[in-house]
């Protein structure tokens, strides 16, 4: 059920406004949205105009305004001499080796040339599973051996791409959960050293996070932005949940933009974040 089918039962011809606020505010968390972007909501709500009188278009102006201004398709970062480097990171399950993929494909349709960087040399088959990508999308590939390190294969990778004159580097690094301490250094350590080979790297320090796991991503994305420069945010799986107020939370949690929405499993299922979309999409749909 649609969002404002649900909130609309509350906000339309009540008699008691603050009950049917109190039920807004019960409905907007159990969607996701979080305490500080349910109360925001609600606040506005209840002041704006007489909740009775709200319509799903101001609702949609509100959701808008927590998502911060539209900037549908604004492009990721280049460096001034390639390559360019982008990281990927986010914890296991999220998506993040597919959303690599599908980044690859995104940037060789806009005519880029782009190699792939196997960097997590902790799961089982991580290499193998980028490599089989890599050889589908056409694009040139850098893995290493289990347990190898990590920022040396990212290191070679850049090199590699200045080399052949490849004009992006996508680095997938290790997903492991966000309090994973060696995590996190491990990914200092690759920030630091594709820094030294090439000025300004990481251009693209991109979180990937599941839109299925509602607050939790909240609290994966305060710990990642603790540990490493994020320059943006890519959710995963809004295919398959119902609870799109994460988003929002996630808009106001880390002040960075959400850069794309994963949306499917095919290389074709990411779209630049649009956020007057996106908000018609949860109200509405």
């Amino acid at each position: 059920m649609a969002l404002w089918d649900t909130l609309s039962r509350f906000l339309t011809g009540g008699t008691t406004p603050l009950a049917d606020l109190e039920k807004v505010q019960q409905t907007l968390v159990e969607a996701d949205f979080g305490v500080a972007a349910t109360n925001d909501l609600v606040m506005r709500l209840s002041t704006e105009k007489r909740p009775d009188q709200v319509t799903q278009a101001a609702l949609e102006r509100l959701v808008i305004e927590q998502l911060g201004p539209p900037s549908p398709g604004a492009p990721l970062a280049r460096a001034e001499r390639p390559p360019t480097v982008i990281l990927l990171f986010g914890v296991n399950g999220s998506g993040k080796t597919t959303t690599v993929a599908k980044l690859a494909q995104r940037l060789q349709t806009d005519g880029r040339s782009v190699l792939l960087a196997a960097a997590d040399t902790f799961r089982a088959g991580a290499t193998e599973q980028l490599k089989i990508w890599a050889d589908r999308l056409g694009t040139a590939f850098v893995g290493a051996h289990p347990r190898g390190d990590p920022a040396a294969v990212a290191f070679d990778a850049v090199d590699a791409a200045a080399t052949r004159g490849i004009d992006t580097v996508i680095v997938d690094t290790a997903g492991r959960l966000h309090t994973d301490e060696r995590l996190r250094e491990e990914l200092k350590k690759i920030v630091r050293v594709t820094g030294k080979r090439q000025p300004g790297a990481p251009h693209e320090s991109l979180l990937v996070l599941d839109a299925t796991i509602g607050q939790n991503a909240v609290r994966q994305a305060e710990v990642f932005a603790a540990a490493v420069p994020l320059t943006g945010l890519i959710i995963t799986k809004l295919d398959g949940t119902a609870k799109g107020g994460s988003v929002v939370a996630l808009r106001r949690a880390v002040d960075v933009p959400i850069r794309f929405l994963g949306t499917g499993e095919s290389p074709d299922d990411l779209e630049p974040f649009d956020p007057v979309r996106f908000a018609r999409r949860l109200v509405s749909e």
